[in-house]
């Protein structure tokens, strides 16, 4: 259980997408940031704190898209799991692909969930509320490292 605020960064290119993951994701009972990024090169350098990110924060979590502009999620996922900083923050797949050989390729780079996002409105707040359930009030992140 979080016993400490959460910073989440969000990897996103789709704007409706981000709104609405950002509107689950609000939450009384716990104190959070979500950081949002359109593609996977921004989504490194906020993690490397390196082009206008250099005060960013180390997230204890990655929302990622895995289809983005740029450098693709697959991409983003392999660098982290490179980099010993890096490695250790949960990564959720976030991703319209439901095709097994997709699903299979982010487990093996070791992806921590995968949510296929659902079509309706409704069903996508509803899973996004399950990711911040389980994330933000039952499981026990890593700590942080700098």
């Amino acid at each position: 259980m979080a016993e400490r605020p959460i910073d989440v960064l969000l990897v996103e290119d789709d704007p409706a997408d981000a709104q609405l993951t950002l509107t689950a994701l609000r939450d009384p009972d716990s104190w959070h940031e979500v950081y949002v990024v359109p593609d996977g090169e921004e989504a490194l350098a906020f993690l490397r704190r390196g082009g206008d990110h250099t005060d960013a924060p180390r997230p204890d979590i990655v929302l990622l898209d895995l289809s983005l502009p740029r450098v693709n999620g697959y991409q983003v996922l392999e660098a982290m799991k490179a980099d010993p900083v890096l490695r250790r923050i949960p990564v959720v797949a976030i991703s319209g692909s439901g095709r097994a050989i997709d699903i299979a390729r982010a487990y093996d780079a070791q992806i921590s969930a995968y949510l296929i996002k659902p079509t309706s409105v409704t069903k996508y707040l509803a899973a996004i509320r399950s990711l911040k359930e389980l994330w933000f009030h039952a499981a026990v992140l890593p700590p942080r490292q700098e």
